[in-house]
């Protein structure tokens, strides 16, 4: 690129680009994107000048460029950020807290009766249905039933009342 055709582009951008900075913001919807777009556009127009057939369609060529930039990164899967004024307030992951809620859960299953506490492991943590629960403790199916009801209804109790245990 010589002088003459570095002037020729700073002339397209003194007097269209306000227009081009407008239709980038048309074709972006954000006028930090826009400028992005445009300017990247103009590089691609100032490497490629020597093969315009025309300078005077370097207007054309920005836009067409432009357009094809936009419909590019349209199709593209995005994976950036929106900024924002206002940063939301959204709790984070708290692994201690986690771990503050697995040690009362297990001083509270202390304090309950050896007979409910296995109830309660075989069923949830174990996973068992309540038929392989009773045989596995070897009583009737009616007793694992209550006893569960018994054992949850404790817990939610010592753990609502959030007493040490």
């Amino acid at each position: 690129m010589d002088v003459d055709d570095l002037g020729a582009l700073r002339a397209l951008v003194e007097t269209r680009g306000a227009a081009l900075q407008r239709t980038a913001y048309l074709l972006t919807g954000d006028w930090g994107a826009a400028e992005d777009l445009l300017q990247s556009a103009l590089l691609t127009t100032w490497a490629r000048w020597g093969s315009l057939r025309e300078p005077a369609a370097a207007e054309a060529y920005v836009r067409r460029t432009m357009a094809r930039s936009s419909v590019r990164r349209w199709r593209r899967k995005w994976t950036g950020e929106l900024p924002t004024e206002v940063l939301p307030d959204l709790p984070g992951h708290d692994p201690y807290r986690e771990a503050d809620d697995r040690a009362a859960l297990t001083q509270a299953l202390r304090t309950l009766p050896p007979r409910w506490r296995a109830v309660l492991v075989l069923r949830f943590y174990d996973d068992l249905t309540e038929a392989a629960t009773a045989e596995a403790l070897g009583c009737p199916l009616g007793t694992v039933k209550s006893a569960t009801a018994r054992a949850l209804e404790r817990l939610r109790d010592v753990l609502d009342e959030g007493v040490p245990v």
